[in-house]
């Protein structure tokens, strides 16, 4: 079992930033990549930022420059740190891991981006 809890949501002016958490605990050998996918109130879940255990990143091009992803190994930690918020950022934000097969998915943690 593997357990991903998100951390780091709330709400935010236009223009803010917020970091999200996303620490793995459990049987998180065989763990290749981590990334962050988002969904907006009616729309389709939609992946934010990959990175893989051998440094290999990869940002949506609409958010890159404004979102950025990095780990944490000795923590099994990975961060997304997002700046100049928009409200059409607005959404849950969901952890996610790859290990072998499996799709593994965090509870997501809420970001709201409005004045």
């Amino acid at each position: 079992q593997v357990q991903l809890v998100e951390s780091g949501g709330g709400l935010v002016q236009p223009g803010g930033s917020l970091r999200l958490s996303c620490a793995a605990s459990g049987s998180i050998f065989g763990i290749a990549t981590m990334a962050w996918y988002r969904q907006a109130p009616g729309k389709e879940r939609e992946r934010v930022a990959t990175i893989t255990f051998d440094g290999f990143i990869r940002v949506v091009d609409s958010m890159k420059g404004r979102f950025t992803i990095s780990r944490e190994n000795g923590k099994n930690t990975v961060y997304l740190q997002m700046n100049s918020l928009k409200p059409e950022d607005t959404a849950i934000y969901y952890c996610y891991a790859r290990r072998g097969n499996d799709d593994l998915w965090g509870q997501g943690t809420q970001v709201t981006v409005s004045s």
